[in-house]
């Protein structure tokens, strides 16, 4: 049993199954999100509900964050009730959002200069890890701090690592999606070329999985294109802001840019479909 209150803000398609794995854990969590609806199920687990940011704070000694993007984050933090309205001195505020790197070093200055403390700590897995504790967190700021909250973290991934100061987590996270996204189209490219030279998907993808490309995500996106299934693990627009942010930090190289277009295109049909629906993209590209 965790010996402080925890706080969870965020409970979208990964803060939900992280929050359940707190209170599975003993965590006396208070949860807060802007549609209530989804905070049935934790509050039903035995979980608290906070009205508001400001209220969500004000009761914890440690807050993590799970929203979608930088105004979500920063609506949060800074609103009229916002976390940051009501944290007292010590809060520390664990920030799980795949955000700018500048928003995170501008909330952990912001957190400093009022006795708090902020770690930008994202994480590289889906729905499936998150559910299981196996997800990949990647930590920037005062290495201290991380310490101090390490054990929780360790409920929530099968690593959690230490890569530099406040924004550093966000700019490793913001690399790791680009090798997602690089990966994801050019698995969807490998199939379409196999499917107009007359090989067909099911074949092509067991020579895949037999051979020295084989891995759990290239099995899982593949089965999806070959079973048309492509309900939202990870949902191609949030793919697209994340190439966009790492544009912002200097992703201008060839394949990064390719793909960074590839994929803002294929979301103005399929932008909440998953990621691996850019292949539907690259099919119409080809007809």
């Amino acid at each position: 049993m965790a010996n402080y209150k925890t706080g969870w803000a965020g409970l979208g398609t990964m803060g939900n199954p992280m929050a359940a794995r707190l209170v599975a854990a003993g965590y006396e969590l208070i949860v807060y999100n802007r549609t209530r609806e989804k905070e049935q199920a934790l509050r039903e687990a035995g979980a608290l509900s906070a009205d508001s940011p400001a209220d969500l704070a004000a009761a914890c000694d440690t807050v993590v964050i799970m929203v979608s993007d930088d105004p979500a984050c920063q609506e949060l933090f800074l609103g009229d009730q916002g976390l940051l309205t009501a944290s007292g001195s010590g809060t520390r505020f664990i920030n799980m959002s795949t955000i700018s790197p500048d928003l995170s070093r501008d909330l952990y200055h912001r957190c400093k200069e009022m006795g708090c403390f902020y770690l930008d700590a994202p994480v590289s897995g889906s729905v499936k890890q998150a559910t299981e504790g196996q997800l990949v967190i990647m930590t920037g700021g005062d290495e201290a701090v991380l310490e101090k909250v390490r054990p929780l973290l360790d409920h929530l991934g099968k690593l959690v690592l230490y890569v530099g100061a406040a924004g550093n987590g966000n700019a490793a996270k913001l690399a790791v999606n680009t090798l997602l996204a690089i990966y994801t189209q050019g698995l969807a490219e490998a199939i379409t070329l196999a499917k107009s030279n007359g090989i067909r998907p099911e074949d092509f993808m067991t020579l895949i999985n037999n051979g020295a490309l084989s891995n759990v995500y290239t099995k899982i996106k593949g089965d999806a294109i070959l079973q048309d299934q492509y309900k939202a693990a990870f949902a191609l627009r949030h793919m697209v802001k994340d190439l966009g942010l790492a544009q912002q930090i200097g992703l201008d190289t060839p394949l990064g840019t390719a793909t960074a277009a590839t994929f803002s295109e294929a979301a103005g049909r399929w932008s909440d479909d998953d990621l691996i629906a850019v292949y539907k993209h690259i099919e119409t590209l080809r007809k």
